[in-house]
C-alpha cells in the first residue's frame, strides 16, 4: 500500500497532485500579500517541481558563478556542476574568460577536474586536446575517420557574461543580454566600485534544504529576532525596507550607521570613499533572480551564491570581496577575521533553520500558512517562479 493510500484524508489530501501544474492549485498565493496563503509542500519536495524550475528557470536565466578574479591569468580554470549541467570556466590565452560545457565532444567524458591552470584541457578516456578557446587542437587516431574535421568539434560553449567583475552564465542562446536582465541594479550599486574589489574567501556549504527555502529566508527581516537573537539582532537600526526595483531582481535597504558585515561592537576598515546616496548610509540586500544574494555594505560585499542540486539539496557559496587598497593594507589579514566571524557564526545559523523548514515541510500533515506583512518579497518569489512555471490558465 502506497504512503498516501494509507493517510487519512486530512493528510492525504497533501501529497503531491498530477497536475501540480495547474494554476487552479495557486490561487491562493496569487492573492494580494495580506490575503495570500504560502507555496504548497510539493513546491519545495517534489521532484517533478523542480525538474520544471530547472527547465523553466535556471536553463533560461542568467545565473551568477561568483568573480573572474578566481581566475585571474591566462590558462586559469575551475569547474562546477550547475543544475546538472558540469561547466568549465576559463581564462584563455587573450585574457577574456569563457564557458564551456564540460564534455568531450567524442564520447562525453569530463575533460576537466577541480581548479588550476592548464595550456589546454586533455580527455582522459581518449586523449582529444582543447584550446583554452574551446577548438579542438588534437584527436588521436582520427585519421580514417571520413569527413572529420577538428573545426567542427571543439567544445560547446555557453553563453558567459560580466558585470562589475561578476561571471554570470546562460544556457539560452536566444535570452536578453545580462544588462537588460539586471535592469536598474547596477545602477543602483554603481558607488560600490566592484570592479576594483577582489574576492578574498569563498566558503561552500551543502544544504538539505530547497534553493527557494534558502532565498526566501534570506530575503525577508521577520526571522532576524528568532535565528539570530544573539547575533545579527543585537545589530541596532530599523527593519530593512523592500526597495521599488526595474529588471530581474529584488531587494531590501537598511539605513544605519557601522557595517553590517560586522558582529554589534566589532571595528573593522573605514567606508568606501566612494560611496554616494543610500549606500553611504546604510546597506543593500538584491536578491538577483532567481538564486544569488547580496549584502553591499559601506565596507564591503558578500555574495550567497545557490546552486540548485535536487528538490531538497542546494550547494551554497558565500563569497566576500573588499576594496583592492583594503586587502593592501598591512593589518588586513588580522582585521578581515572579525568579519569572517560574523558570517561564520550567522550564516550556520540560517543554514541550520532552512534544514529545518525542509524537513516540515516534508510532512504529510503539513498545510499553507499565510504570510506577515514582514514578508512582502517571499510572496513576490513565490509569485515570480510560479509565473514561469505553471502551464498556462
Amino acid at each position: 500500500m502506497s504512503l498516501a493510500a494509507s493517510l487519512p484524508n486530512a493528510a492525504r489530501s497533501l501529497s503531491e497532485p498530477s497536475d501540480m501544474f495547474s494554476p487552479d492549485h495557486y490561487t491562493a498565493v496569487r492573492r494580494p500579500l495580506a490575503e495570500a496563503e504560502t507555496l504548497p509542500a510539493w513546491c519545495y519536495t517534489s521532484e517533478r517541481f523542480y525538474q520544471r524550475e530547472v527547465e523553466r528557470i535556471f536553463m533560461k536565466v542568467w545565473n551568477f558563478l561568483g568573480r573572474a578574479d578566481r581566475i585571474p591569468n591566462p590558462g586559469d580554470y575551475f569547474t562546477l556542476e550547475f543544475a546538472g549541467i558540469p561547466l568549465i570556466i576559463a581564462r584563455g590565452d587573450d585574457g577574456n574568460v569563457r564557458a564551456f560545457a564540460n564534455s568531450c565532444r567524442h564520447r562525453g567524458s569530463l575533460v576537466a577536474l577541480g581548479e588550476g591552470s592548464c595550456r589546454a584541457f586533455k580527455c582522459p578516456y581518449h586523449s582529444w586536446a582543447f584550446g583554452l578557446d574551446g577548438r579542438l587542437l588534437s584527436a588521436p587516431s582520427m585519421e580514417q575517420t571520413l569527413n572529420f574535421d577538428k573545426a567542427d568539434y571543439g567544445l560547446t560553449e555557453i553563453r558567459l557574461e560580466s558585470w562589475g567583475g561578476f561571471i554570470f552564465v546562460n544556457f539560452d542562446r536566444d535570452a536578453p543580454d545580462l544588462l537588460t536582465f539586471l535592469g536598474d541594479l547596477p545602477q543602483r550599486l554603481a558607488s560600490y566600485n566592484y570592479e576594483e574589489m577582489v574576492c578574498v574567501r569563498r566558503v561552500e556549504y551543502e544544504l538539505t534544504c530547497n534553493w527557494k527555502i534558502y532565498v526566501e529566508n534570506a530575503m525577508e527581516a521577520y526571522h532576524v529576532p528568532y535565528v539570530h537573537k544573539s547575533t545579527l539582532q543585537r545589530q541596532k537600526g530599523p527593519t530593512a525596507q523592500p526597495i521599488e526595483t526595474e529588471g530581474e531582481w529584488v531587494g531590501l535597504f537598511k539605513e544605519h550607521t557601522g557595517s553590517r558585515a560586522l558582529l554589534a561592537g566589532e571595528t573593522g576598515f573605514p567606508p568606501i570613499p566612494s560611496l554616494s546616496g543610500p549606500a553611504a548610509v546604510g546597506t543593500h540586500y538584491p536578491l538577483i533572480y532567481p538564486s544569488t544574494m547580496f549584502g553591499a555594505t559601506i565596507d564591503c560585499m558578500w555574495w550567497l551564491e545557490l546552486h540548485p542540486i535536487a528538490a531538497d539539496r542546494t550547494k551554497l557559496i558565500v563569497g566576500s570581496a573588499f576594496p583592492k587598497e583594503v586587502v593592501a593594507r598591512p593589518d588586513f589579514e588580522e582585521v578581515v577575521t572579525r568579519y569572517y566571524r560574523r558570517w561564520d557564526i550567522s550564516i550556520p545559523e540560517d543554514n541550520e533553520i532552512s534544514d529545518l523548514q525542509q524537513r516540515g515541510l516534508s510532512s504529510p500533515f503539513y498545510r499553507e500558512g499565510r504570510f506577515s506583512h514582514l514578508e512582502p518579497l517571499v510572496h513576490a518569489i513565490d509569485n515570480w517562479v510560479l509565473d514561469r512555471v505553471l502551464d498556462p490558465a
